[in-house]
């Protein structure tokens, strides 16, 4: 092993036992009914073990953190202008289940912001390392979907739970069409920031594996775990990351196969090239036998 692979190998395993103790922590919290005593560990856990993963697989930690940072910035901004004026998201206010506050904006909330960011970003199709105009405003446009995505899950959760609340009210769950139009505005801008700091978590595997286990814990808690359940929100929310996480796996499958075709050519062709020679050489010793003899 290589120093740099392993400089690499050793956040990705942070970053694993992190996702693994956030999976836990979102179990415990369902088991016990508790979920509002586990949210602020929960986020906690899933910010670290994307800046985690991110870090392993770009073998740029200091980059990790300040993407990560730059997008939770990004975010406390956004939320700090929503609750002063409305804009962007429609008129709401936090109120004190979530603590500590500043300025009226929880602090765990930006750190949401930014731990999904990477992860959203790093799930978004177009990955590998490509680049192009195109396929960079695709990668921050999709990353920004998959990130509003999450929000299907996360509002109704949250109003759900009296951390937040809606002045007017709105048609899915309580929640406005305006914050899904703020989130994916936010979103473009979340996602512009972490391609300009840390383009190289574009596909990465390992961001990519929290959204989908985000994904999956979401859908299971709505549609099995929280009391009373709600199958509108998990499908809803269902649907819109599992498209993300499904595109993603799909393109790893199909990655896996080229690859492992690719090498079965290459070895085809060093067998037929070595028998080539093999039968060649073997000429060549049979004509200058027979030189010897003459």
């Amino acid at each position: 092993m290589t120093a740099d692979s392993a400089r690499r190998r050793a956040p990705s395993i942070i970053g694993t036992v992190l996702l693994g103790a956030m999976v836990a922590a979102q179990v415990v919290s369902g088991a016990t009914d508790d979920l509002r005593g586990w949210t602020d560990l929960v986020v906690l856990l899933l910010a670290a073990s994307s800046v985690a993963f991110a870090a392993g697989a770009t073998g740029r930690p200091g980059r990790a953190v300040a993407a990560f940072g730059a997008a939770a910035a990004v975010g406390y901004a956004a939320e700090l202008a929503g609750v002063a004026t409305g804009v962007p998201f429609g008129a709401y206010s936090y109120t004190e289940v979530l603590q500590p506050q500043v300025l009226g904006v929880p602090v765990i909330v930006p750190v949401a912001w930014g731990g999904m960011g990477l992860a959203a970003y790093a799930i978004a199709p177009g990955g590998g390392g490509a680049h192009g105009l195109g396929r960079d405003v695709a990668r921050v446009v999709l990353g920004a979907v998959a990130l509003t995505a999450w929000d299907l899950f996360l509002d109704p959760q949250m109003v759900r739970l009296g951390s937040w609340t809606w002045h007017d009210g709105g048609f899915y769950r309580g929640v406005p069409l305006s914050d899904f139009a703020g989130w994916l505005l936010v979103s473009l801008v979340v996602m512009a920031v972490i391609h300009g700091l840390l383009p190289e978590v574009s596909g990465a595997a390992g961001p990519a594996a929290v959204y989908g286990v985000m994904a999956v814990m979401e859908t299971v808690g709505f549609a099995l775990v929280f009391r009373p359940p709600d199958l509108v929100v998990a499908v809803c929310g269902g649907v819109a990351m599992g498209v993300f996480v499904v595109v993603r796996v799909t393109a790893g499958l199909t990655a896996r196969a080229r690859a492992r075709a690719g090498a079965g050519a290459e070895a085809e062709a060093g067998a037929v090239g070595g028998a080539e020679a093999g039968a060649v050489g073997g000429e060549r010793t049979g004509s200058e036998e027979d030189v010897w003899r003459r």
